[in-house]
């Protein structure tokens, strides 16, 4: 039986020919590809400035630094997202401060960010986690009210929307990822979605060693610049997805649709919000009822390969790795987090996935969970 993995990219005969181009034109890092794709991107995002970084980590850092956040500042955001939402903060010279999950949306609990809120606090990182945005209005309100940067980080939110708007269209800060298992990859690589032109000029230094090229064909640097620039190679990738994106989220909602017509609901499951107006449904994710079953999520996992279906996690809550525990993290902190960061499951959703996949990881998972029930 062949194995459906949790996610797979898509990459037509086209792309596939135009990075073959990119190879043979002698110019495979940023060059040209790069500016056309900064510029689809930048159409796509209602015109604002865009420019491209060798990932969303990447762009995430530089954006903090762009907000001015540093050493003796406070950044808040959820632990329940992937680490790089917090290394970033640390990499600037910055603390975190985490804010609970809310329990039915699984991103950051607005109504809790005001008291973690003092007088360091200088940014929001808010994360759209499955692809599911965070409330913007109130996002902003919270912002607006106590003069905080918000840095998005919508890695995963590529495509979705808030109230009609495209996530990228408005905001502050706004970062996305094009890793290989999103919903638009250029292999490697994110963006960042910027505010004016001079924010745009000093990420652009910030990713390339903070140099300033001189009409005479000298330089000057001005900033503590690092290596983040995206290579045309990777933008030839990003520029065949981009055309497909809207398709590709159309797919994956039709995907997610099937997941709750044929979700075995009997199980006790907690299945994800089942938002079709907003969310890009870049993951579907179940909460296993752990407290009801003979097994562990591991082997949860693990059965289900047996049956040659792929399932992932994403994510446990980072304030229990030890890197966090080390600076005070512990059980109980965060519980709606830990709660969900310990019983989720990533199942299969990408757009080559054929109707009949859904029905077989649904019944596979009902076969897996009744024989372990109690």
């Amino acid at each position: 039986m062949e194995f459906l993995p949790f996610t797979r990219p898509a990459i037509d005969e086209d792309t596939i020919a135009a990075v073959a181009e990119v190879l043979r034109s002698g110019w495979i890092t940023t060059g040209p590809r790069c500016q056309q794709l900064e510029a689809e991107l930048s159409a796509f995002c209602g015109g604002r400035p865009v420019r491209l970084a060798a990932s969303a980590t990447a762009a995430l850092e530089m954006a903090l630094q762009i907000a001015g956040v540093g050493p003796g500042d406070e950044v808040i955001t959820c632990p329940l997202s992937w680490i790089a939402t917090a290394n970033v903060i640390l990499k600037v010279g910055a603390t975190p401060v985490f804010v609970d999950a809310d329990p039915v949306t699984r991103n950051i609990a607005l109504d809790k960010i005001e008291a973690a809120i003092t007088p360091r606090t200088r940014a929001i990182i808010p994360v759209d986690l499955a692809g599911l945005p965070v409330d913007r209005d109130r996002l902003y309100d919270i912002a607006d009210r106590h003069k905080l940067r918000v840095v998005e980080d919508a890695a995963q939110s590529m495509g979705a929307g808030w109230n009609g708007r495209s996530i990228g269209s408005f905001g502050d800060l706004v970062s996305f990822s094009f890793h290989a298992n999103k919903n638009m990859t250029s292999g490697e690589g994110g963006c960042l979605v910027l505010n004016n032109a001079d924010e745009a000029r000093l990420f652009e230094k910030l990713r390339l060693q903070g140099v300033t090229r001189l009409p005479d064909g000298t330089m000057d640097v001005d900033v503590l610049g690092g290596k983040a620039n995206l290579t045309d190679i990777a933008a030839a990738i990003g520029l065949g997805q981009l055309k497909k994106l809207d398709g590709f989220n159309a797919r994956r909602r039709e995907l997610a649709r099937l997941y709750f017509r044929h979700f075995d609901r009997s199980l006790g499951c907690e299945l994800p919000p089942e938002d079709f107006e907003n969310s890009n449904w870049h993951m579907f994710q179940p909460l296993l009822p752990l407290e009801k079953m003979s097994i562990d999520r591991g082997e949860f996992i693990a059965r289900m390969k047996a049956e040659h279906i792929g399932v992932g996690v994403h994510y446990p809550a980072m304030h229990l790795f030890a890197l966090f525990r080390e600076r005070g993290g512990a059980e109980g902190q965060y519980p709606a987090a830990e709660d969900i960061g310990a019983r989720t499951v990533t199942l299969p959703l990408f757009p080559a996935m054929r109707d009949a996949d859904v029905i077989r990881v649904c019944q596979t998972v009902s076969a897996v969970l009744r024989a372990v029930l109690h």
